[in-house]
């Protein structure tokens, strides 16, 4: 929800765009984000007399600058005076006003907001270059396109993977049987932080043969299945519930946890399978806020950025590179579409070698 700091009255309109949300089946995680950034965009706003529902260009224009010309609060009040002063990166302030484009759409279609202003968030393009698999049409008429015209030109990031040493490291250096548990589940299966995180016990089907649990599947394995009534509103991104095979490594960390988890009382009331251990309140399901935590102590740990989604592009680019099928691929991660695909596929320094070294054979024949 979004509410006003003065009055504590709800933001009628805004908490009917994150109801909206809701109703799409978005994750909780995604709501509370989105919250955030209407709460900064209805604030813009409140602190210059712009009315919120019908802003001009130059005030859209002019939030797109301040995200990232304006420096953000300290991250602690232990932080230095002297510290150098953050910024939003363009990416974060792109995020941002996709946010509030999004907001103001919803509301021209409910009839807060004026279709003008409605018509100021996007414009045409033309696309010189298609992306792969896009159809334009048999005359081109699809190649203009409507974009958002308050959008930074940044460049692609890419998807950062850890090497199988630096995972292994990460797991050897974890204390705690779960967290080594979760990063090995991660790795292994290339599961989303929400759909391990939304696992229940019932969903572990770790035996030879599950055929006493009425499961045909052989061997060990688990279910990832969408539920919107998990305790820590954890949810599965796909729709449609999956099975994963899992190996006996991925067993044996599950037997330690278990270890780990029994003397915890608390621990034996809830059927999720990922529980608070270590601090109050025990037994309670690990939230995303919690799992954060986790990695960023394995990151200041290891000396290099760690986070779970890292573990999934690590497994998909570890089985890509191996030669498996990419349709096996496309199962094993839960996308709908293969162009998801392509971003997995990095080339490591040794493969250009190899393709130079190859190249050069010329040499040899002469």
């Amino acid at each position: 929800m979004v509410a006003d700091t003065r009055t504590f009255d709800l933001h009628a309109e805004a908490c009917a765009f994150l109801a909206g949300l809701r109703s799409k089946g978005r994750s909780p995680n995604t709501e509370r984000v989105y919250a955030g950034r209407l709460a900064l965009y209805l604030n813009y706003c409140a602190e210059r007399r712009i009315e919120w529902w019908r802003p001009s260009f130059m005030a859209l224009s002019g939030l797109q600058q301040w995200l990232v010309t304006t420096p953000l609060p300290a991250r602690s009040r232990r932080s230095p005076a002297t510290a150098a002063p953050r910024y939003r990166a363009q990416g974060t302030a792109n995020a941002v006003m996709t946010a509030v484009t999004d907001f103001l759409r919803f509301g021209a279609l409910h009839g807060w907001v004026p279709a003008q202003t409605a018509g100021l968030l996007s414009e045409p393009k033309f696309l010189r270059f298609l992306p792969a698999g896009y159809d334009d049409g048999e005359r081109g008429q699809w190649r203009q396109v409507q974009v958002s015209a308050f959008r930074f030109q940044v460049s692609e990031p890419g998807y950062e993977a850890l090497s199988p040493q630096q995972i292994r490291r990460m797991i050897a250096d974890t204390p705690r049987a779960r967290d080594r548990f979760l990063i090995a589940l991660l790795a292994a299966t290339g599961l989303r932080i929400g759909e391990a995180l939304g696992l229940r016990q019932e969903d572990l089907h770790f035996l030879a043969s599950s055929r006493s649990l009425g499961c045909p599947v052989e061997g060990p394995h688990l279910h990832v299945r969408r539920r919107t009534d998990n305790p820590n509103r954890a949810l599965a991104k796909s729709r449609h519930s999956r099975c994963l095979p899992v190996t006996p490594e991925i067993v044996a960390f599950y037997t330690d946890y278990q270890h780990e988890r029994t003397p915890v009382a608390a621990a034996a009331e809830t059927g999720m399978v990922f529980v608070n251990l270590f601090r109050p309140p025990l037994g309670r399901a690990m939230t995303y806020p919690n799992a954060k935590n986790v990695f960023d102590r394995l990151a200041r740990r290891a000396g290099h950025p760690a986070r779970p989604h890292m573990l999934r592009h690590s497994a998909a680019t570890h089985w890509l590179r191996e030669g498996v099928d990419r349709d096996v691929v496309q199962k094993l991660l839960g996308h709908a579409s293969p162009l998801s695909m392509d971003r997995y596929r990095h080339v490591d320094e040794s493969e250009t070698r190899a393709a130079v070294d190859r190249a050069q054979a010329w040499r040899e024949d002469q």
